[in-house]
């Protein structure tokens, strides 16, 4: 029973990293290999290229490696279809994952989406293309599935693992005692992105919206974790060259949870951490700084406005959005220390993302196994 997967970027890597104990509990004779990060590794994982060789950000980035990545799938389908691969799961990375699996699928092998393209935002017509290109999409998100159905798509509600494993009530006290934080001072978490370009887009307002927090507020500590340590490094120099008070902020490698946790507001990437800062019911800043390319093919497709899931979900602007130029140090700054100086916003948005959690919980690694499973005809 051979399964190739192929996950995108560090997201992919968490969520196949979750499912590959379940898939080995229900296939246990499964051998798993394709792209994959350090957390499919750690569960087993054969991993052909590891999951950076896909981690590229936006049209002007991947049009730069683009021969690279074409090169990539077609090594990576002929070496799937030669193993050969009874199922094909792609996980997140649509623009690089629907073609690998047309042509699979193309050769008998069976096809399956984790994480389907976000159609209800933009480039609807993609529905057709995931029709003909996989067996099941697997949804994370509850509004998905009308939108799936209406077109003929096959497709499961899996929910999103993350809601499973962040605590419904959060303990930010806890929290700050893991981390070594003042248990009653008030606390910002900073998540300038886990990507270098998201660091050099964002790493320089991120610190000076700090720099203009901790000037407005004595008793303010941050928490700023880094992905690793090349990125450690580099918030680290933003940090000094700043000249912020490095007492009152806490580096990490890693541990985004914990200072999620231990938050009373944050400042974040667009990206999974607005949902995972949603969960923990923080509320939030969301800033995004795209090359310019990018956002004008994004802007003139685009089906809704808001970019950020915690609005996605609420339908509305739950939470401020800054985007290209509104990315200032001041204008994140006063978004952030409003949610300080006025806590009622913050507890009604608490309520409203609560709902949305408990939408989410599902036992979601062990529903994509068995997807996984059925496809391989088990």
């Amino acid at each position: 029973m051979q399964i190739a997967f192929a996950a995108g970027e560090a997201s992919g890597d968490l969520l196949a990293g979750l499912v590959l104990p379940q898939l080995r509990q229900r296939l246990p004779a499964a051998h798993c290999a394709g792209i994959g990060g350090d957390r499919m590794i750690e569960s087993g994982f054969d991993a052909w290229w590891h999951v950076r060789e896909l981690s590229v950000r936006g049209y002007a980035e991947v049009l730069r490696h683009l021969p690279r990545l074409l090169r990539l799938r077609a090594d990576f389908i002929e070496r799937a279809a030669r193993w050969p691969a009874r199922v094909f799961v792609g996980v997140d990375a649509p623009d690089f994952n629907l073609g690998v699996a047309a042509r699979l699928r193309a050769r008998g092998v069976g096809t399956v989406q984790y994480v389907a393209p976000a159609v209800w935002a933009w480039r609807p017509e993609r529905l057709r293309t995931i029709g003909k290109a996989v067996d099941c999409v697997l949804l994370l998100f509850p509004f998905e599935a009308p939108i799936f159905a209406a077109a003929g798509v096959a497709h499961r509600y899996v929910g999103h693992p993350l809601a499973s494993s962040i605590p419904l009530v959060p303990d930010a006290v806890a929290a700050r005692q893991r981390l070594g934080l003042a248990a009653q001072a008030p606390t910002v978490a900073v998540l300038p992105g886990s990507r270098p370009a998201e660091i050099e887009a964002l790493g320089p307002p991120f610190v000076g919206a700090m720099g203009e927090m901790l000037r407005a507020d004595a008793r303010l500590q941050i928490a700023l974790p880094a992905a690793d340590e090349t990125l450690r490094a580099r918030l680290s120099a933003l940090l000094d060259a700043a000249g912020l008070d490095r007492g009152r902020v806490l580096l990490t490698l890693g541990r985004s949870h914990d200072a999620l946790e231990a938050a009373d507001a944050v400042l974040v990437a667009g990206g999974t951490a607005t949902l995972e800062a949603l969960l923990y019911k923080r509320p939030m800043a969301i800033a995004y700084r795209v090359p310019r390319l990018t956002e004008w093919l994004t802007r003139r497709k685009a089906l809704i406005p808001y970019l950020g899931l915690p609005n996605v979900l609420c339908g509305r602007y739950a939470v401020p959005e800054f985007v290209q130029e509104a990315v200032t140090a001041p204008a994140l700054a006063r978004a952030v220390l409003r949610y300080l100086e006025r806590p009622q916003g913050a507890e009604s948005l608490r309520a409203e993302f609560t709902e949305h959690h408990l939408a989410l919980r599902r036992d979601t690694p062990a529903l994509v196994a068995d997807a996984v499973a059925e496809a391989a005809g088990t």
